[in-house]
C-alpha cells in the first residue's frame, strides 16, 4: 500500500456561505426523503413514528487513495474465512475467551456467554435431532473497519484495522443513502465547480442494503422452509430502526422473505424450541399475523442486532433467551462463538507470531498483517520493554503489559471486550486509569498503538435538530440544523458475509458494500449511534 500526492490538508474545498445553505437543504431534504433518517430523541416504542429527523450527514464525501480502497476490499473474503473458522475452533476461544481461561475468566460478560455456550456444548444438543440439523449454519454479517494511518518514517499512508465486528455490524443501508445522497448532490449542483475530484466517476458504488440482505436470505434459504421469518432482535427503543427496515424491505421485495422484530423481553415469553425437530418458533399477536388471529411462525434465521454489549442482559432471563435462541437450529447472526470470535482479545492474540497463520496460511496472512498496529494484553508478562523505554513497574506483581502501557500512554488507546462505542481509553486518561484498575481484570483489556491519520483534513458536518451559534437553517418541527465546519477524521468499513459450519465448510462474500462514518478530531471514539459521527461516504482521489 503507498502514498498519495493528493493534499489531505487542503480538504474540505472553501465553500461559500450560500453554497453551504444551499447544500445543507438539498441533502437534508433528500436525506428525509430517502429514508437516510433516526427516529427524533425521546421517542419509545411500540408506539408507531410519527416523525423522524434525518441522519448526521456530511456535505462533501471524504477523501480516499484509489488503490488503497480497492486492496481494502480485496481483502476483506480472507478476514470472512479467518473469522469464520476462528468461530468453530472450540479450543482456540475457550483458551482466549473463556471463563476457565480466557478473558472471561475476568469479563463477567464475556464469561456469561462463553458459560451459556459451553452448557450447550455440554449438553450434546448438536446430536438430538436428525442428522442434518447436527450443527446450524453460522452467519456473519461483518464489517472491517479502517483508519488511513501515516507512516512515522516514510509518511506513506496506509489503511490500518480499528476493529473486526462481527455482531450487529450496522448502518449498512444509511452508508448506501448517504452515498447516494452525495451522488445527487454531484449531479445537482457539480459542488459548485469547487474541486476537479468530485465527478461521478469518483464515487464508488455502494450496494450495502442489497449485499446484506443476500447474506440473511442465504441463510433463510440454507434453513430450507419457506415460509418461515427471519427474526430480528433489537433493542428497546431503538432510533436507528431506518437502517435495520430497509433490510427488512430488501428481504421482502427482492426475496420474498418476511422477517418479525422482537426485544428480548419479548422473547422471554414468546420464543419456544420444538423438542423433536430443535425448530424455532415464535408467537405473534393478531395484529402482526398474516391469518389475522395470534399464531406461531417458524423462524429461519434470527439476526442479532441486539446483544453485544452487557446492558442489553439487565436480568439472568435476558441471558436465559439469547440461550434459548443458541439452542434452536435456526441460521444464528451471529452465534456466540462468532461473536466471541469479535473480541478485542482475539484480535490481540492473532498479532502474535504465527497464530493468524494457523487459520489462513503464510500469504493470506501476511496481507492481514499488513493493516494491523502493534497490539498486546496488559496482562502479558513475557513482554520485553524496550531499553529505549523509560517504564518502571509500580509493582513487583506488575505485569509489563501494564508498565509498557503506562509508559507509552500517550500513543495508545486501551480496549475491553465490548462493542458500540463509548469503551476505550485513550491517552492522557490511560495512567489513571490503570491506577484504579484491578490487577485481575488485566487480562480482560489490550493496549493497541494509536493509528494516526493525515492531518489537517476537514468536512463539513451536518446534525438535525441542534439549536446553537453555528450556521443553521430550518428543520421540519421548528428546530434547525447545526452546521460546522471541523478537523475530522474518517473511518471506512468494509461488509462481508460468511455462511458457514464444520460440514459445510465456508462460504462467504467479500466487499458487498462499504461505510464512511466522520467525526471531529476532538472526538476519541467513532459510533454513529452514541452520537459521536457522522455518516458520510468517499470521493477517490489518484495517486
Amino acid at each position: 500500500m503507498s502514498s498519495t500526492t493528493f493534499d489531505f490538508s487542503r480538504w474540505p474545498p472553501t465553500l461559500t456561505d450560500t453554497q453551504i445553505e444551499s447544500l445543507t437543504l438539498h441533502g437534508t431534504t433528500y436525506a428525509l426523503f430517502n429514508g437516510l433518517t433516526y427516529l427524533p430523541p425521546g421517542t419509545t416504542q411500540p408506539p408507531s413514528p410519527s416523525s423522524a429527523i434525518h441522519a448526521p450527514i456530511s456535505l462533501l464525501p471524504s477523501p480516499v487513495p484509489r488503490s488503497l480502497f480497492v486492496a481494502v476490499q480485496q481483502l476483506q473474503s480472507a478476514y470472512n474465512v479467518l473469522y469464520s473458522r476462528i468461530a468453530m475452533d472450540d479450543d482456540f476461544l475457550d483458551k482466549v475467551m473463556g471463563a476457565v481461561e480466557g478473558a472471561g475468566k475476568v469479563d463477567d460478560f464475556t464469561g456469561t456467554l462463553w458459560r451459556g455456550w459451553k452448557d450447550i456444548r455440554d449438553e450434546g444438543i448438536m446430536q438430538v435431532s436428525a442428522p442434518a440439523f447436527l450443527e446450524p449454519l453460522h452467519l456473519g454479517l461483518f464489517r472491517s473497519d479502517y483508519l488511513l494511518h501515516t507512516g512515522e518514517e516514510d509518511g506513506k499512508l496506509s489503511f490500518k484495522q480499528v476493529e473486526f465486528n462481527t455482531i450487529s455490524s450496522s448502518f449498512g443501508a444509511l452508508s448506501e443513502r448517504a452515498a447516494s445522497m452525495h451522488r445527487y448532490l454531484q449531479a445537482l449542483t457539480n459542488y459548485y465547480g469547487v474541486s476537479s475530484h468530485l465527478k461521478p466517476e469518483n464515487f464508488p458504488a455502494n450496494d450495502s442494503t442489497k449485499g446484506l440482505a443476500e447474506g440473511l436470505a442465504e441463510a433463510h434459504n440454507a434453513y430450507g422452509v419457506s415460509s418461515a421469518y427471519i427474526l430480528f432482535v433489537v433493542q428497546q427503543n431503538e432510533r436507528n430502526v431506518f437502517d435495520q427496515r430497509w433490510l427488512e424491505y430488501e428481504l421482502l421485495q427482492r426475496h420474498g422473505i418476511r422477517a418479525i422484530r422482537q426485544t428480548f423481553e419479548e422473547l422471554a415469553t414468546s420464543a419456544t424450541i420444538d423438542s423433536s425437530t430443535r425448530a424455532l418458533r415464535i408467537t405473534i399477536p393478531s395484529t402482526l399475523s398474516p391469518s389475522g388471529s395470534d399464531s406461531s411462525i417458524e423462524i429461519s434465521a434470527v439476526y442479532l442486532r441486539a446483544g453485544y454489549t452487557p446492558s442489553d442482559y439487565p436480568t439472568p432471563t435476558h441471558f436465559a433467551t439469547r440461550f434459548t435462541l443458541e439452542r434452536s437450529r435456526a441460521v444464528k447472526c451471529p452465534t456466540i462463538p462468532l461473536q466471541l470470535a469479535g473480541g478485542k482479545k482475539v484480535q490481540e492474540v492473532l498479532s502474535r507470531p504465527g497464530m493468524v497463520e494457523r487459520f489462513v496460511g503464510e500469504t493470506n496472512a501476511r496481507e492481514l498483517r499488513r493493516t494491523w498496529m502493534r497490539m498486546w494484553s496488559l496482562d502479558d508478562s513475557n513482554l520485553p520493554i524496550p531499553l529505549t523505554c523509560s517504564a518502571t513497574p509500580r509493582s513487583a506483581n506488575e505485569p509489563n503489559g501494564t508498565t509498557l502501557a503506562r509508559a507509552l500512554a500517550n500513543s495508545l488507546v486501551l480496549k475491553p471486550q465490548r462493542e458500540g462505542g463509548g469503551n476505550n481509553v485513550y491517552k492522557n486518561d490511560i495512567p489513571l486509569f490503570l491506577e484504579t484498575l484491578p490487577l485481575q481484570e488485566r487480562e480482560a483489556w489490550i493496549a493497541m498503538e494509536l493509528i494516526v491519520p493525515p492531518r489537517g483534513v476537514g468536512s463539513y458536518l451536518v446534525r438535525a435538530g441542534t439549536t446553537g451559534n453555528n450556521r443553521s437553517d430550518s428543520n421540519g418541527g421548528g428546530k434547525r440544523n447545526k452546521i460546522v465546519r471541523a478537523e475530522t477524521v474518517s473511518e471506512l468499513g468494509i461488509y462481508g458475509w460468511s455462511l458457514f459450519s464444520r460440514e459445510t465448510g465456508v462460504r462467504e462474500r467479500g466487499d458487498v458494500g462499504w461505510l464512511m462514518r466522520t467525526k471531529g478530531v476532538e472526538s476519541n471514539e467513532g459510533g454513529l449511534a452514541a452520537g459521536f459521527s457522522v455518516l458520510d461516504s468517499v470521493v477517490l482521489v489518484d495517486e
